[in-house]
């Protein structure tokens, strides 16, 4: 079966400094894969190779089989990037509608709101939320064109507990195979079907977060471990 994202032996360096060395992921239909790892580990090069807004120096970069730099794979994905500003004088349906009318079949303004519990505030102007209702606004454009793959970069980042969970609901409820980077291991073990750890561009271990945990004892040792951080 094609895997719906896959890096190969990927590399990608910034300066003569490696961000992705030799990766090796993959995602395929029906899975929620996380990718867990420290601050300049790779995590955010590795999606944005496979969104094609970078070219890997070498290896193989997969988006349904086809370049990621194709137009008809790339339609094929949603997703939602750490930063994302907005025009503050928009309201937030402008803003759904705007992104939809890029998709052939999207997702009706009603249900991406609704999928985020923005639906009450459709009207209003996006410089008069809060940041955590931008950061949702934002995951929901991720779902806007129905694609049968959404990566988002550490999309809770920012919103408080009860944003969270609605997130994490959201996404679960989605049925999309997702990819997504975080810090947080309790939003690993609520999302995730596999979790990798990556530490300077490799990755270093890979399971379900059950699997991971009963190694080392928890999912937060495994990841410790698997970084070098334990000894």
């Amino acid at each position: 079966m094609t895997p719906f994202a896959l890096l190969a032996a990927a590399t990608k360096a910034y300066a003569g400094v490696a961000a992705l060395d030799g990766l090796d992921l993959r995602v395929d239909e029906g899975e929620r894969v996380v990718l867990l790892g420290p601050n300049g580990a790779g995590k955010t090069t590795a999606l944005a190779v496979l969104l094609g807004l970078r070219r890997p120096d070498s290896g193989t970069a997969r988006l349904f089989g086809r370049d990621p730099r194709d137009v008809e794979a790339r339609r094929l994905v949603g997703c939602t990037p750490q930063e994302l500003t907005f025009p503050p004088t928009l309201r937030v349906a402008e803003i759904v509608d705007l992104v939809r009318a890029h998709y052939p079949a999207p997702l009706s303004r009603r249900v991406l709101l609704e999928l985020v519990g923005l639906a009450p505030l459709a009207t209003r102007q996006v410089g008069g939320l809060s940041g955590g209702q931008r950061r949702r606004l934002a995951c929901a454009l991720a779902f806007a064109g129905d694609p049968p793959l959404v990566l988002l970069d550490e999309p809770s980042s920012g919103l408080d507990v009860e944003g969270r969970l609605a997130l994490w609901e959201a996404i679960r409820a989605s049925g999309r195979s997702v990819l997504m980077t975080t810090h947080s291991f309790e939003e690993a073990e609520a999302l995730a079907t596999r979790v990798v750890v990556i530490d300077r561009g490799r990755a270093v271990a890979a399971g379900t977060p059950c699997e991971l945990a009963r190694r080392s004892g928890s999912l937060a040792r495994a990841y410790l471990e698997a970084t070098g951080v334990a000894g």
